[in-house]
């Protein structure tokens, strides 16, 4: 092969990569949502408003973290009891203890970080978004 060949092809794969990569991006196969949406059982029942969408796994709180830790790493965590809340850039994901299983709860930040702010505190480590000032020098400034 000719090098005029060898750009032609390697530019031919950045292009194919560059668009896969587009795709899973936008039918959120890269994020803790995605996974949580393709994994778990879709819950409309649990859902809280328009806010947090509900899913259901038969498996205990403890491992379906584990699974969605594995998975994806979260930027922020915190535990509970057997009550996990995960932070992922603008999305929340928490997972409660139910009857059977758990109830997965997916939620973007802005709405997640008041509701679950008096359990997880400062453990979230939340700026994006936030009024709130103070926390050190140069914070909320």
């Amino acid at each position: 092969m000719t090098s005029r060949k060898w750009i032609v092809s390697g530019v031919v794969l950045a292009l194919v990569g560059v668009i896969v990569s587009c795709c899973g991006l936008a039918a959120g196969t890269f994020s803790a949502r995605g996974y949580v949406e393709r994994t778990y059982a879709r819950s409309v029942s649990d859902d809280i408003g328009s806010a947090a969408k509900g899913f259901r796994s038969d498996r205990p709180p403890a491992q379906v973290a584990e699974e969605l830790r594995r998975s994806f790493r979260p930027e922020d965590q915190h535990r509970d009891g057997d009550r996990f809340y995960l932070r992922y850039g603008d999305d929340s994901v928490v997972i409660l203890p139910a009857a059977v299983g758990s109830l997965i709860l997916v939620e973007r930040m802005v709405t997640a970080y008041p509701r679950y702010r008096s359990t997880v505190g400062n453990s979230w480590n939340w700026q994006r978004g936030s009024t709130t000032r103070g926390g050190g020098p140069g914070t909320g400034k």
